[in-house]
């Protein structure tokens, strides 16, 4: 199986006119094919191993998880073409995040013309010059933005960091710290990309729960979720000494602290790990802006790190802790509801900035809530592309 390659044009920055155009047309072309994902994605994979077998490596033996992750991820950013603030860095921190794969430029021009052939192949009569100029356009555009981050980094690819500690708080919650030979150059609120020894090439993004430290220790907190095997096995398998590959920071999330504005974080499950690492650093200031954090899950034993959220705001008075559950027969005090009522309960929150870390569906259900209810858009920040 064979596709004409992509010249290899400088790239032009589209117009917010052209982009925009761009997008509709991507958009349209890929809902037309979405329900044949499965063949889409193994049409891509056969061509990329086809025109570059070495890249066969890069993957997973078993392809199975593997498969949709890629051609999902790489229409994900596509359609982010029109929207070049939140692009433009995604992108850089996305390029140097590829080379712990080892990807050369030639591997770029093999996705895309993947990409393009598999899109091609099952729009039939929707693959129009049109509609193939905008694929072509958006993906070398962010392959070369891409390409040249990633050209341009001189620190390491990846760290080597060992197991040292794995307690498990429930059947599928546990806690894991690890620790680094060379501190890993993340800030408070970010994520990184770990690949452990049980499921070699399958990496999964982690938020680090604690701020950077001196002794290279990295917290993460991990659920099971199901259908990811990166996630299960991490929970059920890790051992202390077990030996795992940690990826460049990523993620712009963090407290602005000249924005004047106080702070309003909003948290369901192991979204506690980034807003941990976030007050912890707030705490080393002497001052800080009014903070409220709206910790939710479906009961009690889902708000599972919420005793040292609490603990912080006892001696941090600029800090208040609030639980949320949809469910409670403890008497324990805490707000009921989901997330979005309790949260959007108390106001609109026009004059905060707003944190929101969880799951995709409660990033999506607290921040459509919140913007009915007046919170504007440009104050409202979130990391979401954190696929297991």
């Amino acid at each position: 199986m064979s596709a004409e390659p992509l010249t290899d044009l400088p790239p032009v920055r589209p117009t917010q006119a052209q982009a925009s155009e761009m997008v509709h047309l991507i958009r349209t072309s890929f809902a037309a094919v979405e329900s044949q994902a499965d063949e889409l994605s193994k049409h891509f994979y056969a061509v990329l191993f086809n025109m570059a077998p070495e890249t066969r490596e890069l993957f997973p033996a078993n392809m199975q998880v593997q498969r949709s992750r890629l051609l999902r991820a790489l229409v994900h950013v596509v359609q982010m073409v029109d929207r070049p603030d939140e692009l433009i860095p995604f992108l850089t921190q996305l390029g140097r995040d590829h080379r712990k794969f080892g990807v050369i430029a030639k591997h770029y021009n093999a996705v895309g013309t993947a990409l393009l052939s598999a899109i091609k192949t099952y729009a039939g009569d929707g693959w129009t010059p049109l509609v193939a100029d905008a694929w072509t356009g958006a993906y070398q555009y962010i392959s070369h933005a891409m390409s040249a981050a990633a050209e341009a980094e001189q620190g390491p690819a990846s760290w080597l960091a060992r197991v040292v500690n794995h307690r498990r708080l429930s059947w599928d919650v546990a806690i894991v710290q690890v620790q680094t030979g060379a501190p890993v150059p993340y800030r408070a609120g970010q994520y990184l990309s770990v690949e452990t020894p049980r499921r070699p090439r399958l990496w999964r993004y982690l938020s680090p729960a604690n701020a950077p430290r001196e002794d290279g220790i990295i917290e993460f907190h991990v659920r099971s979720v199901e259908g990811g095997w990166v996630s299960r096995a991490i929970v059920a398998h890790t051992e202390r000494g077990d030996t795992w590959r940690i990826g460049p920071p990523m993620g712009r999330m963090s407290v602005d602290r000249q924005s004047g504005r106080n702070q309003l974080m909003v948290v369901g499950g192991t979204g506690a790990a980034p807003i941990k690492a976030i007050l912890e650093e707030m705490a080393q200031y002497g001052e800080n802006p009014l903070t409220k954090v709206f910790v939710g899950g479906r009961n009690w034993e889902e708000l599972y790190d919420f005793g040292s959220l609490r603990q912080l705001s006892y001696t941090n008075p600029w800090l208040n802790v609030v639980p949320v559950v949809e469910e409670d027969d403890t008497g324990q005090g805490a707000e009921l509801g989901t997330l979005p009522d309790v949260v959007t309960r108390y106001g609109a929150w026009q004059d905060h900035d707003v944190l929101v870390c969880g799951s995709p569906g409660m990033i999506r259900a607290t921040v459509s809530r919140m913007l009915v209810a007046g919170t504007p858009l440009d104050q409202i920040h979130y990391d979401p592309f954190t696929m297991d």
